[in-house]
This record gives structure tokens, C-alpha cells and sequence, in this order.
């Protein structure tokens, strides 16, 4: 008597296998298979292994468009981001675009709606892509909370949205994808612990606290700062708003007055204008800099010591993995929808090489 594999494999001409055909033979789960297939967590390697040579055995051909001719219809995702800051949004913009490129077996039309900086003419962008009737929206809220009402309208009526970059809890988005704001400034502020071993001042300079991100980075740099560092004292917050001319203006401020600080954390990708108010002063290299994202005036510095760190945000593999989660969710929205936090990255003097090479990418999109 056959069993069932022989049945499967002598069968295999027949009728095409399936996920639930492939389950059977290996006397495991369909969502095993599943999972398996699709390259999704939770199945260890040698199960995957398992299932791959499974389905090879049984001539197992995914019907990749099956998912998306549900829909009736293209897929039309609205990319909502501001211009400013460029250096880490025009990557963030092109890892959404290589994520629409290397899309398969569905009809992809993405389009970006720009809006000047985080906190000015993000409502009228995100009024904009609801008008339109796209099937999903991809966002960076600057102010979630001036947002919130306009969120939970646009998911009424069936829209869904992603943050990328930063979060709006409670808004009714579906997902979010961003960097571990916490962790960042909780790493800003140990690399300065190790830095500074005397009684110093720090300053933070970031964009606006009304941000889920800005006011999470400032929450991990000052609580650890207060564990691991007592003897540096936390000057208050500087809060640019994403405006080059802001940030230069406030930096000089605070860099002329009667506590100038030994050491900065400049919390977002805001960076050049602070940076040219310390070499204008001639202080760059005597204040130590801990920065955020990398860009290619920023490399020099690093490489010259005059810049201690930076961290970067890895915005390309953001972009990606948020088209990619946002399609996934709508071709099949009964799955359920991961939460990606990313580990920031320490660039340093010493590892600077394997990072230098993105910024060739960051380039390629500076006309977005």
C-alpha cells in the first residue's frame, strides 16, 4: 500500500499541490507551511528546510497573484512625507520606491504626496491622499495629536495607515515601522557617559517634543543619563521644529551663553546647521557632537574626530519594510500586522567605511 506522499508525488501532474497538500504529507500545520513559504518568523531552519523540499518534491507553485486578484483591482498606496529633512526622508522615499520596484504578481501604483517639514502642511497632505481614495497611506505624523481626529476619519473609511519614522499611538493605524527612538537616545547618552568623566553640560537639540519619536529619543537620553552619568548635568531642550534656520540661530544662542554645554546630541537628521555654529565659533572638535543619520557633509568630521558619533536611522530599510508590510496587509488583511522597532546603527570613526557606501543611494533621490 502507498502512503500518502507516494499518492501526493504519483499525483503531482494531476492537480498542482497546496500549502494544505504540503501540511498533509509532513503531518504539520497549514500556518507552519505558511510561514514557511513566505519567509515569516516563527518556523525554525530546519522546518523551513523541511517544507521548501516538501513543496519541490510535490511540484508546489505559488499562485503569487492569487492574493492581489481578490482585490478586483491595482493597489494604489499614497507615500505622505515631508521634504525636510532630505538627508534621511529622500532615503526613506527611495527604499518605498525599491520596495514598489521589486514588487510581484500585483499592480502597484505609488505615489508621493510632499509637504514642506514635520508639523507644517502635513494635515493638508494627508486631506489630499483621503480625496483621492487610495487604498492605503504611508506617513510620518509630526504632531499625532493635532493629527488624531483626521487619522481616525481617513481609517473610517476604510483606508489604512502606516506610520514610518514615527509613531501615533492610538490613531487607529494599522502598524508602525521606525527606529527604536528610546534606545537611540538611550545610546546617545552612554557613548557621552564614557566620552565626558568629569562634571560637564549636555544639550539636546532636537525637532519638535510634539513628535513620537523626538520626545521618546529625549526620554532614553535622559534617563540614562541620570543612571550611568550624575556628574553631567542636562541643559534644557532645544527644540528646532525641522527648520534649518531655527536650529542654526538657537545653536549660536546656546552656544554664546553663560552655560555653554561641553557636549550636544543632536536627536535628528538637522545636524549641518547646528554643526556650522560650532565651527563658526571655533568649537567644533572642543564640544563633543553626537549626531543622528549620516550624510555626506557629515563625513569628514567623523572621519577627523570632530564628530564623536552618529546614529543612523537606517531610513532605506525603513522604507522598504513599511511598503512591504503595508502591501502584505492589503492583500490579506486578515493577518495580523507586526510592529517593526529597528536598531539603530553607532557609526564611529573606526566602522565609517561600511556606511559610506549608502550614501550613494541617498544621492540618487535628492530630486524627490
Amino acid at each position: 500500500m502507498r502512503t500518502t506522499l507516494e499518492m501526493r508525488l504519483a499525483n503531482k501532474n494531476l492537480k498542482a499541490a497546496g500549502i494544505r497538500d504540503i501540511a498533509e504529507a509532513l503531518g504539520t500545520s497549514i500556518g507552519t507551511v505558511d510561514r514557511a513559504l513566505h519567509g515569516r518568523s516563527g518556523v525554525s531552519a530546519r522546518t523551513k528546510a523541511r517544507v521548501l523540499r516538501m513543496a519541490e518534491q510535490l511540484g508546489y507553485k505559488p499562485n503569487i497573484a492569487a492574493r492581489s486578484l481578490k482585490l478586483n483591482r491595482n493597489i494604489r498606496v499614497a507615500a505622505v512625507f515631508p521634504r525636510e529633512i532630505a538627508a534621511f526622508f529622500d532615503p526613506l522615499r527611495a527604499g518605498i520606491q525599491a520596495a514598489a520596484d521589486e514588487a510581484v504578481g500585483i499592480q502597484l501604483t505609488l505615489d508621493f504626496i510632499n509637504f514642506p517639514r514635520l508639523g507644517s502642511g502635513e494635515a493638508v497632505a494627508l486631506e489630499s491622499a483621503a480625496a483621492k481614495k487610495y487604498d492605503g497611506i504611508l506617513f510620518t505624523p509630526g504632531r499625532p495629536r493635532e493629527l488624531g481626529a483626521i487619522i481616525h476619519r481617513i481609517v473610517g473609511q476604510g483606508i489604512p495607515m502606516l506610520c514610518v519614522a514615527s509613531d501615533a499611538p492610538d490613531s487607529g493605524r494599522i502598524s508602525s515601522v521606525t527606529v527604536d527612538a528610546y534606545i537611540s537616545g538611550a545610546l546617545a547618552a552612554e557613548l557621552l557617559s564614557h566620552k565626558l568623566q568629569t562634571l560637564s553640560r549636555v544639550a539636546t537639540i532636537t525637532g519638535d517634543l510634539a513628535t513620537f519619536d523626538h520626545a521618546e529619543k529625549l526620554r532614553g537620553f535622559a534617563a540614562t543619563l541620570a543612571m550611568l552619568a550624575p556628574h553631567l548635568t542636562l541643559l534644557p531642550v532645544v527644540e528646532s521644529h525641522e527648520s534649518a534656520e531655527d536650529a542654526y540661530r538657537q545653536s549660536i544662542a546656546l552656544l554664546k551663553g553663560k552655560t555653554r554645554p561641553d557636549a550636544i546630541y543632536i536627536s535628528t537628521a538637522n545636524s549641518l546647521p547646528v554643526l556650522r555654529a560650532l565651527e563658526e565659533l571655533r568649537l567644533l572638535g572642543r564640544v563633543q557632537v553626537i549626531a543622528t543619520d549620516l550624510f555626506p557633509e557629515l563625513v569628514p568630521l567623523l572621519e577627523s574626530g570632530k564628530v564623536l558619533a552618529t546614529l543612523y536611522q537606517r531610513p532605506e530599510a525603513q522604507g522598504k519594510t513599511a511598503l512591504e508590510t503595508l502591501i502584505a496587509h492589503l492583500t490579506d488583511k486578515d493577518k495580523p500586522v507586526k510592529v517593526h522597532r529597528f536598531a539603530p546603527h553607532i557609526i564611529l570613526r573606526s566602522n565609517l567605511p561600511l556606511f559610506v557606501h549608502r550614501l550613494a543611494n541617498a544621492a540618487g533621490t535628492s530630486g524627490n
